[in-house]
């Protein structure tokens, strides 16, 4: 199983500019709502026409604007579940099924169909129609039709972002067992950075139109590479920085420098640190050890968040830290004092 994506595509908003390869794997495009995630969906199925490029798939040339080709969406063997499942509301849940397969006998239709609807957990409601199901029956249904024609390509885009999040959590599950035997290309679209970890293996950032570096998720977690990279993957600790030494760094969002693991670049221009990874001062450390005030306190279901400033420096921004309900001792303007191990900063 291979990709090759190439494409450019103007709009009146943005200019799409996709440009990978991928391999093995389910591969995941994370980005903001109207990046041009579901619109490369669109170009690899044949919904949408890039303005030129090639997209090749298992060797298969799909479009090559140069060699004027362009296989019409039926020729190339893709299986889309729409963000919205896009059921036909006219039709029972076994017509819905069966379009993706109208060409087979009805003997064999049935049987195929069937298959599917007991393998997706959807029997005894073969009759009803998508407006008399749930979000997570519909999901199923639109997933049962995309599977069916046995694609070479599945596309699914934000297949659970209409969900509730328990409903979320036992989809995402099925989802998984499924695409385990699956043995064909699979790209999965989200904006949701919990659920693009557990579900991909390489994930490619989106920004503003463009296709970033494809990245191996757990590489992209811990060094992202850029300031998307960075606040896609749910880092609220940025700051503009500059490099004053060989191995330091000054943070002048914070007022703080920070003395680094690796060299640093002379063009560097942001510091970041995840706020799990910020560890409070226990005596033994005094690298990169700094005092903050509290400025607020924020209680979430299992831990507190904590927002903080350098109280010398009055421009500084706030940072955020993590701490867990049975190590929480503070409050509103006491001072507190944080680690930030040199190992867990990025830069770029």
């Amino acid at each position: 199983m291979s990709l090759y994506i190439d494409v450019e595509k103007e709009f009146s908003s943005f200019k799409l500019n996709v440009n990978f390869k991928h391999e093995r794997g389910i591969l995941g495009f994370l980005g903001a709502s109207g990046c041009g995630k579901s619109m490369t969906l669109k170009c690899i199925s044949g919904l949408v026409t890039p303005s030129k490029g090639k997209i090749i798939i298992n060797d298969s040339t799909f479009f090559d604007s140069e060699k004027r080709i362009n296989l019409c969406p039926q020729k190339r063997k893709v299986g889309y579940l729409f963000q919205n499942y896009a059921l036909f509301p006219h039709m029972n849940i076994i017509d819905n099924i069966e379009a993706g397969i109208s060409s087979l006998q009805d003997k064999e239709k049935k049987a195929v169909c069937k298959e599917y609807i007991e393998r997706l957990g959807i029997s005894g409601l073969e009759k009803h129609y998508p407006w008399q199901l749930s979000g997570g029956q519909q999901q199923r249904v639109a997933l049962a039709r995309a599977l069916i024609t046995n694609p070479d390509t599945l596309l699914l885009d934000e297949p659970f972002s209409a969900l509730d999040q328990h409903l979320r959590n036992n989809l995402e599950k099925e989802l998984l067992s499924i695409l385990k035997s699956y043995k064909g290309n699979v790209i999965f679209v989200t904006h949701d950075i919990a659920e693009a970890y557990r579900v991909c293996d390489d994930i490619i950032v989106y920004e503003n139109g463009k296709s970033l570096e494809k990245r191996e998720k757990k590489a992209l977690f811990k060094r992202p590479k850029t300031l998307s990279e960075a606040t896609l993957t749910g880092c609220k600790n940025i700051s503009k920085a500059k490099k004053t030494g060989t191995y330091t760094i000054y943070t002048e969002d914070w007022g703080y420098e920070f003395v680094t693991a690796d060299e640093v670049l002379d063009n560097v221009q942001y510091l970041c640190i995840r706020a799990h990874d910020l560890e409070v001062y226990n005596g033994e450390k005094l690298e990169n050890t700094f005092s903050f005030v509290i400025e607020n306190i924020i209680e979430n279901p299992f831990e507190f968040t904590l927002f903080l400033k350098n109280k010398l420096v009055p421009s500084s921004s706030q940072i955020e830290y993590k701490l867990e309900k049975k190590y929480m001792k503070y409050c509103i303007n006491e001072i507190i004092s944080l680690t930030f191990p040199k190992d867990s900063l990025f830069y770029f």
